[in-house]
This record gives structure tokens, sequence and C-alpha cells, in this order.
């Protein structure tokens, strides 16, 4: 059964679980007043299966909303403690990154970087593709691109890649790699 995904699917479910709660009861009650077992059974049957299929509706309706809730429950239970652990990663790596990041920008005024493509190097080095740099920017694609082509011939590597290996390859390797820095 597909989740609702708004509360505008959760007042849909309420008011379609009122009105057939609403008609099942009315079937009930003119089932008892108008007697209608000892005259037509055909009109009992008819009436009595309409009743059962509005209960079995609401029936079905409330055993999704318990099914929903509790898998919302377990999603924002698992939300929350990945936040807690993206957090508390932040929290324990934050004085590294700082040191990282100042080396990065160090290493970037080293290459004679303009600002401009120190701030391209940057979101480069973070993911973004040129299209989001220039977005985040204010800037065309096609500057993006030019200072892009400036951070690779300055650096004196080949594109995006050697961009992020330069400064993150040594930070992938297991720590006790015999191959890694240090090792000889």
């Amino acid at each position: 059964m597909p989740l609702p995904t708004n509360d505008g699917d959760l007042r849909f479910r309420m008011l379609l679980t009122a009105l057939l709660g609403a008609t099942a009861a009315a079937g009930l009650t003119d089932i008892v007043l108008d007697r209608a077992w000892s005259r037509d059974p055909f009109h009992f049957i008819f009436e009595t299966i309409f009743v059962l299929g509005c209960l079995g509706t609401v029936a079905y309706l409330w055993a999704g909303w318990m099914q929903t809730r509790r898998s919302l429950a377990r999603v924002e239970q698992a939300l929350s403690e990945q936040g807690a652990d993206r957090d508390a990663w932040r929290r324990k790596s934050g004085k590294l990154l700082r040191g990282l990041g100042e080396e990065i920008s160090r290493q970037l005024e080293a290459w004679g970087l303009t600002p401009a493509e120190r701030d391209v190097a940057m979101f480069l080095l973070k993911g973004y593709g040129h299209k989001e740099v220039a977005a985040l920017l204010g800037r065309s694609e096609r500057t993006v691109r030019q200072h892009a082509v400036a951070v690779y011939r300055k650096s004196g590597l080949s594109g995006r890649a050697e961009l992020s290996a330069f400064f993150l390859e040594d930070l992938l390797l297991p720590p006790d790699d015999p191959d890694g820095p240090g090792a000889g």
C-alpha cells in the first residue's frame, strides 16, 4: 500500500473513512428499521453485503494508517540517528577539516589562482558540476568553464578528477596501508 505523501492524502483517507463509516451505520439502521429480511431476502442480503463492504473498507483504511504511522516512526528514528551520527562526526573531525580547508586554500593561492578561480576550484572539489557552480556563484556556465580550465592549467592538473585526487587521495587510504604516505 503506498504511503501518504502529504496532509491532503491523510485528510482524504479520514474523510473517506468517516463517509464509509456513516454509510455503514445508515445501512445497519436501514436493515433494522426495514425488517426487510421478512419480506425480501434479496434486499436484506444486498444491504448486508453493502454494509460489510463499507466496514471492510474502513478496516483496510485504518490498517493502512497504522502501517504508515509505524513506517513513518521508523524513518524518523533512522533520520534522527543518521543526523546524530553526522553531527558527532562533524564535532570529531571539525578541527581536521578546518585544517584541510586552510591547506587547500594555501595551495590554491600558491598556484596563483584568482579569487574567482579559487571559488570555482572549491566547488569542483565539493563535487558540483559547472552548471551548478554557475548557479551558485551567479555567473554564466561559460565563465565557470573558463575558470576551471585556468585552474587546471595553473595547477598542472588535467581535470576535475586529478584536482580532487591531488587533495583527497591520501585521505582515502587505509590507516595501515604499507604503500601509503610515509611508507618506505
